[in-house]
């Protein structure tokens, strides 16, 4: 599981027919601090996220036992969204 920021979204007209009507997502992955991490991941939103806002995501077969997912060849999913992240140093 990881941390990720919507930064977009993605629109394919042509794809594997098992996602048509699902939600693809630009995510990056981001600190519990809110730290851009790099890199980026196309994610299936199975939680109704919005741009900008921070969530977590899961990837490879956890992302296949997501609720909606069923079957779809999908390796990213968005399982939640984050209302804060603490960490304790001590």
């Amino acid at each position: 599981m990881f941390l990720a920021r919507v930064v977009g979204s993605v629109v394919a007209t042509r794809k594997d027919p098992r996602l048509e009507n699902l939600k693809l997502l630009l995510v990056v992955p981001v600190t519990p601090e809110g730290e851009d991490e790099g890199g980026y991941h196309i994610a299936v939103d199975t939680v109704h996220a919005g741009f900008r806002e921070t969530v977590m995501c899961v990837r490879g077969s956890s992302a296949r036992l997501a609720e909606g997912i069923g079957d779809r060849p999908v390796d990213t999913a968005i399982i939640g969204i984050v209302d804060r992240a603490d960490v304790d140093d001590d």
